[in-house]
């Protein structure tokens, strides 16, 4: 058998408070409801390493049907850690990039939602102008507008 390789990257996991407002919010972005469903058993215990547990999580899907974020709301056992306040500078995961296509008019949408500008909008040379919000549950969520013909990965490479 040969060496292993990485086929895709499935999902980003993030455990929050509520589901039906973080379903709500990731909706408002863009992304899809694939599905919704309570996994719970022995063999999700041993897959955590968390024993028996108990969690409702739903599936959600950029347009392009290529990334996934699945969002876990744990019934047992309780949260034990809340990472959400953490600034920009913190080690771990952070933050989660989206590229839109009008950045304003989802940024007053998204308002309503209670997201709130985590500093300014700015202009990255000719490429993008972005932003960071906190939003549902004090997520950190990026928001990039590309302005011109050029992405990130045509700068970096």
């Amino acid at each position: 058998m040969g060496k292993s390789k990485l086929l895709e990257m499935h999902n980003v996991g993030i455990v929050v408070e509520s589901l039906d407002q973080a379903i709500s919010f990731f909706e408002e972005i863009g992304l899809r409801l694939e599905g919704r469903m309570v996994v719970a058993g022995e063999w999700a215990g041993k897959v955590t390493g968390l024993g028996h547990q108990e969690v409702e999580i739903a599936m959600m899907m950029t347009p392009d049907g290529h990334t996934r974020i699945e969002l876990s709301q744990f019934i047992s056992p309780k949260t034990i850690a809340d990472h959400r306040t953490a600034p920009v500078n913190s080690l771990g995961y952070l933050r989660m990039m989206f590229r839109v296509d009008n950045l304003d008019e989802l940024l007053s949408r998204l308002t309503k939602f209670g997201a709130e500008l985590v500093g300014e909008v700015v202009q990255f040379g000719n490429v993008y102008r972005l932003c960071y919000i906190r939003g549902v549950e004090g997520l950190l969520i990026g928001l990039a507008e590309q302005i011109g013909d050029q992405t990130a990965t045509d700068i970096l490479e």
